[in-house]
């Protein structure tokens, strides 16, 4: 699971995100899938920047609330500890690594748009598990599986 979030003149905010993908590591690029209808859209293509936070195991709590509708972004970003990227989009304390990214181009797929975005500024963990999403709940994915 991801948290993206974004800063700038269109504003700050955030959203969970599941739709999230590598493109290439020459040039490092990613994928954002965002649907059209959600605040978040129109403040990333006014924003130019976003940041990917892929959630480690025990930040259940943070992607429920950013993938809600009914807390602003001031209540979002109140939960959780919070520094800014370089291009000043926000990264979560904790997640598993952090894509600093500035929007490169943004193709529209039916509901959805597709930000391709070049990725400016990486910062990682040494350890910890994985979050994901499946079956209507969160689940702990291992760093290591053994077997």
């Amino acid at each position: 699971m991801n948290i993206i979030t974004t800063d700038g003149r269109g504003g700050q905010h955030g959203m969970t995100a599941s739709a999230v993908c590598s493109i290439s590591d020459t040039p490092a690029s990613l994928m954002v899938c965002i649907n059209k209808s959600a605040r978040m859209h129109a403040l990333v293509e006014a924003n130019g920047v976003l940041c990917v936070n892929v959630l480690s195991a025990g930040q259940e709590p943070l992607s429920a609330l950013f993938a809600g509708h009914a807390a602003s972004a001031d209540e979002r970003f109140a939960q959780g500890s919070w520094s800014a990227m370089a291009n000043g989009a926000a990264a979560l304390s904790g997640a598993l690594c952090t894509f600093g990214c500035r929007v490169t181009s943004i193709h529209e797929i039916g509901t959805h748009s597709m930000f391709v975005c070049a990725v400016e500024e990486l910062r990682m963990r040494e350890d910890g598990d994985g979050l994901v999403y499946f079956g209507r709940a969160y689940h702990r994915l291992p760093q290591t599986v053994t077997g």
